[in-house]
């Protein structure tokens, strides 16, 4: 009973960005129902030691499979593009701008108490994220370029620690009274 040599193998998925997320849950249940640790309770040590290994490596593929941005890292480390995002912070001056904006209207949307111009910039962040996850999409399943993939997650990020950033500053503002 040897691993399997990718998350997708193990879950019986195509090797693809664009992944469907009610195929990955079932096939997740059925991998999981054959190598429970559970089931192998009255078997030998080594039985158990590799039910356990099976279980490790299930739970931690599902975790990249189902997230967009580890999946697509995954997929660029498996096709010799890696992410490498703490080494590799390079983005283009048009994309650095647009934090530097975001970042402004952050600082005045907070010193405003201004909820609705929050949430407007969140949906912005959030438009632009979906841009790059289908532009790794189009990298990724279509164009076979892993390299533009990589920059685009680099870019995913940066959006999604923005993304963490605009929640705690939504959370801390004062609530209107009902």
């Amino acid at each position: 009973m040897d691993l399997p040599q990718s998350h997708f193998t193990l879950f019986g998925l195509p090797e693809a960005f664009t992944v469907d997320l009610p195929q990955l849950e079932r096939a997740r249940l059925a991998v999981q129902s054959q190598i429970h640790p559970d089931r192998f309770a009255c078997g030998s040590d080594r039985d158990k030691r590799l039910a356990m290994q099976w279980a490790a490596q299930a739970n931690a593929a599902y975790l990249v499979l189902k997230n967009p941005v580890l999946r697509a890292a995954y997929l660029c480390e498996r096709r010799g593009a890696p992410v490498q995002a703490e080494n590799n912070t390079a983005m283009p001056a048009d994309f650095l701008m647009q934090q530097m904006e975001w970042r402004e209207s952050l600082d005045a949307l907070r010193d405003a108490a201004d909820a609705a111009g929050l949430q407007a910039l969140r949906a912005d962040v959030q438009a632009q994220r979906a841009q790059r996850i289908a532009a790794i999409a189009q990298a990724l399943d279509v164009d076979n370029t892993p390299q533009v993939a990589a920059e685009q997650v680099r870019a995913l990020l940066f959006l999604d620690r923005f993304t963490d950033e605009l929640r705690r500053v939504a959370d801390a503002m004062p609530q209107p009274a009902d």
